[in-house]
């Protein structure tokens, strides 16, 4: 087991001082049943935790304009069973998990939850710094979906709201070969301008405005 360990290690970045830990993430619970010791499912309860609770204060702080249910949504798909499977993955630590049977039989979840419970052993044997470094290491976070435009922000907010979608109005200023694009922006009885080299940036920057001014409306009342 000491050159699997080793191996293990290499590829996350992380040397553990007490083993047993590491041989309990990679425990499934067939193999401990039947062989005995430890299976991962109290580690991986923790490292799930620890996960939510890394990626939660990351979004917070890179997200300061977005809202609750926003931050939410853009966590849910960073922790979900194809985020964290394409984590292991990237680690290529499937191949380590002691499983009793055919590996075949073992669903995408059994796999993916492997990132919890390294998480959950790392925190337990190094330490929260440890184990955040561990999961920011992964590319987890650089799976996250591209931010939506503004236009396609405004539209969802309006529309969570049972709300008519925004209207737009644009105006062409200046020469030809070099126009000025003002655009008004109108919703819930609020309007914002923005203004652009092209129509498109110009209904961007209204756009991007009169979020910004329906939320902090909403948010005095």
């Amino acid at each position: 087991m000491h050159a699997v360990f080793s191996e293990i290690e290499e590829k996350i970045g992380y040397r553990f001082r007490d083993k047993d830990l590491l041989k309990e993430a990679f425990t499934h619970a067939t193999y401990a049943h039947l062989h005995g010791g430890k299976d991962n499912e109290r580690v991986e309860f923790l490292g799930d935790t620890v996960l939510q609770f890394a990626i939660t204060d990351y979004l917070y702080k890179k997200y300061p304009e977005k809202t609750e249910g926003e931050l939410t949504r853009l966590r849910a798909k960073l922790v979900c069973e194809e985020s964290l499977l394409g984590a292991v993955e990237n680690y290529g630590l499937g191949k380590y998990l002691r499983v009793e049977g055919s590996k075949a039989n073992v669903g995408k979840k059994t796999y993916s939850s492997l990132f919890e419970t390294v998480t959950g052993a790392i925190y337990l044997d190094g330490g929260y710094e440890q184990a955040k470094e561990f999961i920011f290491r992964s590319g987890l976070v650089e799976s996250a979906p591209k931010d939506k435009d503004a236009k396609s922000l405004l539209q969802e907010y309006l529309q969570g709201l049972h709300k008519e979608p925004p209207k737009y109005a644009s105006v062409k200023e200046g020469k030809d070969n070099a126009p000025t694009f003002r655009c008004q922006a109108s919703a819930l009885g609020k309007t914002a301008t923005g203004a652009g080299k092209s129509k498109k940036s110009a209904e961007q920057e209204a756009a991007k405005r009169l979020l910004t001014l329906l939320r902090q409306s909403k948010g005095k009342k």
